[in-house]
């Protein structure tokens, strides 16, 4: 089982500015490749409110509070803005599905430097539906993982596919009453271990977070 959602510790001020300095590569033997996310501190003392002054909320629809916890399963409903405030933005219907353990060996066919090798791949699934106004579509899904040091990672993209779970933006067109389901890859270094995931558009902002029982390694067939 997933421990319950990350401290918010006061004493310590959350970072999601983006940590390039021990970004990986994972070159594809196809000639693609994929790179990791970065990671940042999950904790503060944050607001409880949605930031909304350029998101158009539809009349009927709902935010989910700041700061919930989440079983996997759930929906939140959350404002996004993916260029920050100021630009197009809409209004997520959000969900966490379910959460598989991978294995390194799983990235095979992939040329893996020596960190990447010492990391642990999570497989998240999600679906979203847009229940705003704008169009979210090539925009990243945003959610992060969140690991037993209590750091946020981002998720891993890949150039060439990767079908165990293809880690892609929401489709190109993505207006409002549009649905979608995929999967996202996060590489927790040093076999790190995933105690969350995470909704969190800003850090004066305290996250959602979806927590649950993390599927074990799935079996090869035959």
């Amino acid at each position: 089982m997933l421990p319950p959602s990350p401290s918010r510790r006061s004493s310590r001020t959350a970072l999601l500015a983006v940590l390039v300095s021990s970004g990986l590569l994972v070159a594809g033997c196809g000639g693609g490749d994929a790179s990791t996310g970065a990671s940042a501190s999950a904790s503060t003392s944050p607001s409880a409110s949605q930031p909304t002054t350029d998101v158009e909320v539809p009349d009927g629809v709902e935010l989910t509070a700041a700061g919930t916890g989440l079983d996997l399963g759930q929906d939140a409903v959350v404002p996004y803005e993916p260029g920050g405030a100021g630009s197009d933005g809409s209004v997520l219907s959000l969900r966490v599905a379910s959460v598989r353990t991978g294995t390194v060996k799983d990235l095979a066919a992939y040329q893996l430097d020596a960190r990447t090798r010492r990391s642990t791949p999570y497989y998240v699934r999600w679906s979203a539906e847009n229940v705003g106004t704008g169009d979210l579509g090539g925009a990243p899904v945003p959610l992060y993982a969140v690991d037993s040091d209590d750091s946020l990672v981002q998720p891993s993209s890949f150039t060439s596919s990767f079908t165990t779970c293809p880690s892609t933006p929401l489709p190109k067109k993505f207006g409002q009453g549009r649905k979608t389901s995929g999967c996202l890859v996060y590489l927790l270094p040093d076999r790190g271990k995933l105690t969350g995931v995470s909704f969190r558009p800003v850090q004066q902002v305290a996250p959602i977070t979806w927590t649950g029982e993390v599927q074990p390694v799935a079996k090869k067939k035959g």
